[in-house]
């Protein structure tokens, strides 16, 4: 399987689940203003919706949507425990988590990116961005990962997002739980080691 990705982007959640489930995956660099891949191939042929992540299986399908592509790696592997089984209320509890950080942390991010978004709409989405941390900050004080006590592919994808906070000059201060959750993902070998393969962290030296 082949997973397109760009450094640091919402790519990264899937790449941290293959890692922890041990599914070898060919990684593509994609340049997501250029749309092209690291072997220069014209990304709107590969995946039309322009935006990674984008999973190609080996049967030639293509899985796009992270949160689609998180499940379907973690099914591959249940034993990893990264996906509670189908069927039962702990999978569409993990699936609640996953649109939540989907719809209400990962797209309030958008604009802040754009350089072009006014003042006054940075500082909406930041205080929009505080309310819905707010909530699981109560959650991670009482609790090691979002799920519980097993680390699921929802803590990939929060871990992920919340990354951008530096980035837009979003202020998480307060917010002592998550700070403390974002460390011990961060500490996670695997973690590591994608963060390492994306260029985004230095190589430990011996």
């Amino acid at each position: 399987m082949k997973l397109y990705y760009a450094p640091g982007a919402c790519s990264l959640s899937p790449h941290i689940v293959a890692l922890e489930a041990g599914i070898p995956l060919q990684l593509e660099k994609v340049d997501t203003k250029a749309k092209r891949t690291g072997h220069d191939e014209d990304y709107w042929q590969i995946n039309p919706k322009g935006y990674v992540p984008a999973l190609a299986l080996d049967d030639g399908e293509l899985l796009t949507e992270g949160p689609a592509i998180v499940q379907y790696l973690a099914d591959l592997k249940p034993e990893s425990g990264l996906a509670p089984a189908n069927g039962t209320l702990a999978r569409y509890r993990l699936q609640e988590m996953l649109g939540y950080i989907n719809s209400e942390l990962h797209k309030s991010y958008s604009p802040l990116f754009k350089p072009e978004t006014p003042d006054e709409v940075r500082e909406e989405r930041k205080a929009y961005l505080h309310k819905r941390y707010a909530l699981l900050e109560q959650r991670l004080a009482v609790q090691p990962w979002l799920m519980g006590e097993q680390f699921s592919a929802a803590d990939a994808y929060l871990f992920t997002v919340t990354n951008w906070a530096r980035h837009v000059d979003l202020d998480l201060s307060g917010f002592p739980a998550l700070q403390a959750f974002q460390q011990r993902v961060a500490a996670r070998p695997k973690v590591q080691a994608a963060l390492e393969a994306e260029g985004l962290v230095k190589k430990a030296v011996a």
